[in-house]
């Protein structure tokens, strides 16, 4: 399928019209001669710019870590702790900008784990015993 010349006319807000011809544009379109808005960001033509957002997600699954092995100290520390070391281990392999919270988090992930184990030796059984 050929690509057949054509003229757009656009109106600016002050009311003088720009053209451009031959889908010169940025994103001018598909093989069908429709638009796609598929252009760089911002024009410049230097291709993608990665997204800012993977590192706020890794600055949050460094800071979830952290709270999930801080409260799988004191119940359920055989479900938060795990979670608390697979978080941080995906914090640490994103690179996060909070990489002192991650380890926070590993460490008190992995505390969790041994407080769990001394419960097991200790009682014999997986459970918390708050009475005598």
């Amino acid at each position: 399928m050929t690509h057949t010349a054509y003229a757009r006319r656009t109106t600016s807000e002050n009311g003088t019209e720009n053209g451009t011809e031959n889908g010169t544009e940025s994103g001018a379109g598909t093989e069908n001669g429709t638009e796609s808005g598929a252009g760089t960001e911002g024009g410049t033509g230097a291709g993608p710019v990665p997204a800012p957002r993977s590192t706020r997600d890794a600055d949050g699954l460094a800071v979830a870590s952290f709270v999930l092995g801080l409260v799988g100290l004191l119940v359920m520390n055989i479900l938060l702790g795990p979670a608390a070391i697979v978080l941080a281990l995906v914090a640490l392999a994103r690179s996060t900008a909070r990489r002192g919270r991650a380890f926070l988090g590993l460490a008190l992930g992995v505390a969790d784990l041994v407080v769990l184990a001394f419960l097991v030796t200790g009682n014999g059984v997986v459970a918390w015993g708050f009475g005598g």
